[in-house]
């Protein structure tokens, strides 16, 4: 189900990052750089599993930090600031592992939901992309992005993975076999308290978060977003998926590279959130398509916290509620907590 997220957090960190990423690319001929990007793309979309690294060189790491890095950050950071959103209050994590985190898009993207200092660390079997992951974050403003330790590590089956309070993995699975999938998931639910999967919005997308959701639900986590709910997904697999959108602003290097016009792009993505934390909870029931709205009244179309999929048809007799439905987003938490719906 085609959704939009909520907007993530606002972050000095995405200006930061791109300032960065500027540096990196500098001089950098755009020609060359998507030539690499053309043999990126089919590992980024999951449809190729390897028993090794993706990115090969620096060449391939730089090629993957112009295409990929800002939308991955956007896309991370959605989904941390909707896990934020179901944190009791003041929870922020002490420490992050990101595992295949390369570049370290999903370090960036939590220090601008949490952005105070916590022990942080990127775990990749790519070294050229750990490589240049450091070199973006040696100047960086944010404690827990500069001081970021950075491992080479394989990525796959029985990986052993030290324990954090928040472990990050995105655009990961798409590039392990099914049974590496399954184990670093394993491995994931024992080394975290709370977890964060992240994949392309495509159906295939969906259908590992969701193999890897039921994974973490059975080691014993429960989910807080984006489902209300830890039972298992209502969707009937092959006939609709669930995803989010986030929107990637595209600088003029960006549009180069990718052979873009718009300042802007939506990256579609899939996720799940997890967690041990007992005062986590998970919104009342999230919208999964867009909001009819028709003449009097708005069609929500719901994901509900018994597990099952309803329409709920707010009129303007329900007064606040009428006025959220007609705001509301397609993908976001119904109803606000502000807003009584009976």
């Amino acid at each position: 189900m085609n959704s939009t997220a909520t907007p993530s957090a606002a972050s000095g960190t995405s200006g930061e990052l791109r300032a960065a990423l500027e540096r990196v690319l500098d001089g950098l001929p755009p020609k060359r750089t998507a030539a690499a990007v053309e043999r990126l793309i089919a590992s980024y979309r999951g449809r190729t599993q390897t028993h090794a690294p993706v990115l090969r060189d620096r060449a391939d790491a730089v090629a993957y930090a112009a295409y990929r890095m800002p939308a991955t950050y956007e896309a991370v950071s959605a989904a941390l600031g909707e896990l934020a959103a179901r944190m009791p209050g003041g929870w922020e994590p002490g420490s992050q592992l990101d595992v295949g985190g390369g570049t370290g898009a999903a370090l960036w993207a939590a220090a601008g939901v949490w952005p105070g200092a916590r022990r942080a660390e990127v775990i990749d079997w790519a070294g050229p992309a750990l490589d240049l992951g450091r070199e973006l974050a040696a100047g960086a403003a944010v404690p827990a992005v500069r001081s970021a330790r950075w491992h080479q590590q394989r990525i796959g089956a029985g990986p052993d993975l030290p324990a954090a309070d928040l472990v990050t993995v995105s655009y990961v699975l798409g590039e392990l076999t099914e049974a590496d999938r399954d184990a670093l998931t394993d491995a994931v639910a024992r080394a975290g308290s709370t977890v964060v999967l992240v994949e392309p919005g495509t159906p295939e997308g969906y259908l590992r978060i969701r193999a890897a959701r039921d994974r973490l639900t059975a080691a014993g986590l429960r989910v807080v977003a984006p489902c209300p709910h830890s039972d298992r997904c209502p969707i009937e697999p092959g006939a609709d998926w669930c995803h989010v959108a986030a929107r990637v602003t595209r600088s003029a290097l960006h549009r180069q590279v990718k052979g873009g016009v718009l300042p802007y792009e939506d990256e579609k993505f899939t996720y799940v959130a997890a967690t041990t934390v007992p005062e986590a909870a998970p919104a009342p029931s999230r919208v999964v398509r867009k909001p009819q709205l028709r003449k009097g009244q708005v069609l929500l179309d719901l994901c509900t916290r018994d597990g099952a999929l309803t329409r709920e048809t707010v009129t303007k007799r329900h007064g606040d509620a009428y006025r959220a439905a007609r705001d509301t987003a397609w993908g976001a938490p119904w109803p606000p907590p502000d807003v009584t719906t009976r």
